[in-house]
């Protein structure tokens, strides 16, 4: 979330910043500033009032001494008084802080500077595109009428055994999900990311802390006898390995990744851009995450920009890299760039990752700190990326690499999968 400082220092930075997302800050800034300013006034005459219970307590035994009950008895009646006061005044403060605590937590991420003015997908800004053209056969077929032909995905059965946007992967199509997700793991691993194998459920304030919650959980399947949530993505619980974590210095960079099967409710999703492996409720991803000082975290960002383009290269797919504008963007992130592959047969772009810098605002969820070289606590960046996401990068190569009468597997897999073709 954003701190009360970046409110207070500059409102009408945020009011303005927040108009690139197309999100109307003002009445909540304001709101924000005003709930500080009673709260504080609230605390400076409790703290007052302290004062004058002590001057009032000490009075007490010398009139004791003096013999002047009446006086002392008046004396304690007055702190009784004021202590009463004062703790009027330190509950309206802390109502007025849980009022703040909950309304600042409405107002999303502040975009950076680099992320271009527009409203929806179509205004996003293509910063690069590669990957050689698709030599497809006549008549090529969509994904999930390979799936079918070569039984390698059971969209039916997944639907007997759960429901719509579960598939049931078959024999060699179980096999190319495994080898992906190695794959991906030892290419992050070689980058210097320590693996790590997180739970798939989380609590509440684990998907408070990058933001899932309260802006999200419409998106997220929910246990509600253990108050669980099942994880969207793998950014949720290894993020949330530093919550609440003050980190030394030598500590960074910290880089991590995880494979998770993810879980998305995709409410409202609906018609042809749901077909096949398009969009799933559950689906494999491996994620990188990092966690960085605030100096370091574009060059950062670069850097895994290019490692998910290097995965894209290596398994010979076109792809395009998209840097999001304001009104495209999620309400955490500072900027995000998304990859997409391009489906020939489907005559369509698939996104199958997106990597963002979060700046602050996931750690001062999180209170994830560090001490800079004055010995200050300051909040760190949080960063993620898909690296990549399953479901549409196995449908583009099943897409693209169909041949007549067989799929030719990409040569970096064929070590994974232990066969270089699905006949």
């Amino acid at each position: 979330m954003l701190t009360l400082k970046q409110l207070r220092d500059d409102p009408e930075m945020v009011v303005r910043k927040l108009a690139k997302k197309h999100f109307d800050a003002r009445a909540l800034v304001e709101k924000v500033i005003a709930l500080d300013d009673r709260r504080k006034a609230c605390q400076q005459e409790s703290d007052n009032l302290l004062g004058q219970q002590k001057k009032a307590a000490a009075e007490i035994g010398a009139l004791l001494k003096q013999g002047l009950k009446a006086e002392a008895e008046a004396a304690k009646a007055e702190v009784a008084s004021l202590k009463a006061r004062s703790n009027e005044l330190l509950a309206l403060a802390a109502e007025n802080q849980k009022e703040l605590d909950d309304t600042i937590v409405l107002l999303p991420n502040l975009p950076c500077d680099l992320v271009p003015e527009g409203k929806t997908a179509e205004d996003n800004l293509v910063v690069k595109m590669g990957g050689p053209e698709p030599d497809l056969p006549e008549n090529a077929l969509p994904h999930w009428e390979l799936a079918k032909k070569y039984d390698i995905i059971d969209f039916d059965l997944g639907v007997k055994i759960t429901g719509a946007g579960f598939p049931v992967y078959k024999g060699k199509g179980a096999r190319l999900q495994r080898a992906l997700i190695n794959y991906f793991l030892d290419k992050n691993t070689a980058a210097g990311y320590l693996e790590v194998e997180p739970p798939v459920m989380v609590n509440a304030a684990s998907g408070f802390g990058t933001g899932q919650l309260p802006d999200k959980e419409a998106q997220m399947y929910y246990a509600g006898l253990d108050d669980f949530y099942m994880v969207p993505t793998a950014e949720v619980p290894v993020t949330n390995i530093f919550r609440d974590v003050i980190l030394d210095k030598d500590q960074f960079p910290c880089k991590l990744t995880a494979y998770t099967p993810c879980f998305r409710r995709e409410a409202g999703s609906y018609g042809k851009d749901v077909r096949g492996l398009n969009r799933l409720h559950q689906f494999d991803k491996v994620e990188i995450v990092r966690i960085e000082k605030p100096e370091n975290s574009y060059a950062a960002l670069d850097e895994m920009v290019a490692h998910v383009e290097g995965l894209v290269k290596e398994l010979g797919l076109k792809y395009r890299i998209l840097r999001l504008c304001g009104g495209d963007m999620s309400f955490t992130s500072a900027i995000t760039y998304d990859f997409e592959l391009y489906s020939a047969a489907q005559g369509r772009w698939l996104e199958i990752s997106s990597v963002s810098n979060f700046e602050s605002y996931q750690a001062n969820r999180l209170k994830c700190r560090y001490r800079d070289e004055s010995g200050k606590m300051q909040l760190v960046h949080t960063l993620n990326g898909s690296s990549l996401a399953l479901p549409r990068v196995v449908a583009a190569l099943l897409e693209d690499n169909q041949k007549e009468g067989y799929i030719e597997i990409p040569e970096v897999l064929r070590p994974y999968t232990g066969f270089d073709r699905i006949d």
